[in-house]
């Protein structure tokens, strides 16, 4: 019986045509199926030495990483070997904030510096990290632990951002005991921030009938309304193309979504499996979509303004969102506050809580369950005081259920509320909108010498204060970018001469 070569070290093995092939593993992809390389060679010895050297170059883990190894080189280890291949593209951004920098200019992604993990960390041998160091590391996130966007967050770094830190050290210790670097994860037992739970908004149906005669005088009534038929996450309403609706039967098949990432537009498969589902939309509202499609040259639902062969950008839903909140003089909700209300006027009108799920994309009902565990309360409550009534012939009272939106989204027909006339802002004055209560936001988004765009912000504490320092910063990158288209052709012209 031949000997058993160990883990790591490949295998050998002679060809039909008489020479040597060695093999080994060298990841894993997407699917977590293996990825190998091979080596070939005239004899059992040159092979076994051509292997060694493959192994030591790009060889597993047991291979390459060692028990003493800086944290920072196995985190990134673990990340681009064992993560990254199974994430997607939005995610990557995310986990990559966490672990490096990325510097997202027009000219690269790929310039990194180190952040948040490796800086702290990363020196420190991956066999000598406890949990102490650990503990200290977030307890200086929470202080000092930003290093972008001091100005505008504060130089502390979200409860989320701990845990999401402290989640990513987790996994990748736990992989490195999994290969035996490591005896014990000592990121498990670690005091972490409490997890809060986001509130969730809901539009009322005076505020909603409001914003929906806003967006119609802003020409954004056919998105939002959509968004409020369907409950659909940001990304997936952005990745809708119209072969994706049958105006027929009124089938609308989810089927990908669109993110920012790093300043450009990704098109992937949505959040989860169940994400990828068909909903079926009303008459009414297929109509409306019908006219709609009319007014709009492009394979996208919702097109950007400037490239009708790219999808709006997500983030800009948002901002259009909050303007049109303001003007319709209805409280501040996140886009995603807009899927809530959705679901909670169809848990309110009797869908069933299995039927809401699969309409939503819930991995379960349990999630769902979950997520509206105050509507559910009330309907359990509703029924019992049902059943009471019926069986044990008493006048118990129904218990009401908090005021919410009406259950069906019709056209906006309101005498008592004139919507405010849309505002269209000269080309190259840049665009302000509020963040919130005490914060404001300016941006501009020229074009560079090179072809290419390039966001500009600044920030202020009410709108007068932000135009100015916005009209400042506009005059400022306009002669910067004037300087450099003369000093670009002036280096052309000498080139030529």
């Amino acid at each position: 019986m031949a000997n058993r070569r160990q883990n790591g070290k490949g295998t050998l093995r002679q060809r039909k045509d008489g020479r040597w092939e060695g093999r080994v593993v060298i990841g894993y992809d997407e699917k977590g199926l293996p990825k190998t390389k091979s080596v070939l060679a005239h004899t059992k010895t040159e092979c076994a030495e051509k292997l060694a050297k493959l192994i030591e170059e790009c060889g597993p883990p047991a291979r390459r990483c060692k028990p003493d190894m800086p944290f920072g080189d196995w985190m990134d280890f673990w990340y681009q070997n064992y993560s990254k291949p199974a994430i997607r593209p939005l995610t990557q951004a995310n986990y990559e904030n966490r672990i490096y920098d990325h510097i997202t200019t027009q000219e690269t992604y790929e310039s990194r510096i180190r952040l948040h993990i490796i800086p702290e960390l990363g020196g420190i041998p991956l066999n000598k990290l406890t949990q102490n160091d650990l503990q200290q590391f977030y307890a200086r996130m929470k202080q000092t632990g930003r290093k972008q966007y001091v100005e505008k967050y504060g130089p502390g770094l979200s409860d989320r951002m701990v845990r999401a830190c402290h989640a990513s050290c987790r996994m990748a210790l736990e992989k490195a005991v999994a290969e035996g670097l490591i005896r014990v994860n000592p990121a498990i037992g670690c005091k972490l921030p409490p997890k809060k739970a986001r509130e969730m908004q809901v539009l009322t149906k005076e505020e909603l009938q409001r914003f929906l005669v806003q967006a119609k005088e802003d020409g954004y009534y056919e998105l939002f309304l959509l968004e409020l038929g369907t409950g659909m996450r940001r990304g997936e309403i952005m990745g809708l193309q119209w072969d994706d609706l049958n105006f027929r039967t009124g089938e609308l098949h989810i089927v990908r979504q669109a993110c920012a990432v790093n300043g450009k537009i990704e098109i992937s498969t949505p959040k989860t499996k169940s994400s990828i589902r068909t909903v079926v939309l009303p008459p009414s509202l297929v109509e409306v979509l019908k006219e709609y499609k009319e007014t709009v040259n492009s394979k996208w639902m919702f097109p950007s303004p400037q490239n009708p062969d790219v999808t709006r950008y997500p983030t800009s839903v948002s901002d259009i969102l909050s303007t049109l909140l303001k003007r319709a003089g209805c409280k501040h909700v996140r886009f995603h506050d807009l899927r809530h209300t959705f679901a909670t006027m169809a848990l309110e009108n009797g869908m069933d809580v299995k039927i809401l799920s699969a309409r939503i994309g819930h991995v379960s009902a349990a999630t769902t369950l979950d997520i509206y565990s105050h509507m559910t309360d009330t309907m359990q409550m509703q029924a019992a005081v049902n059943i009471d009534r019926k069986i044990g012939k008493t006048d118990a009272q129904m218990p009401e259920a908090e005021e919410r939106p009406a259950p069906e989204i019709k056209s906006p027909v309101s005498p008592k509320f004139e919507p405010i006339e849309r505002k269209i802002r000269k080309s190259g004055t840049g665009c302000v909108y509020q963040v919130n209560d005490n914060l404001w936001e300016g941006s501009f988004f020229p074009r560079l010498p090179d072809g290419t765009r390039k966001k500009f912000n600044i920030y202020a504490k009410n709108r007068e204060e932000c135009e100015v320092l916005l009209a400042e910063m506009i005059k400022e990158k306009k002669a910067e970018i004037a300087a450099e288209k003369e000093r670009l052709k002036a280096e052309n012209a000498e080139q030529e001469g």
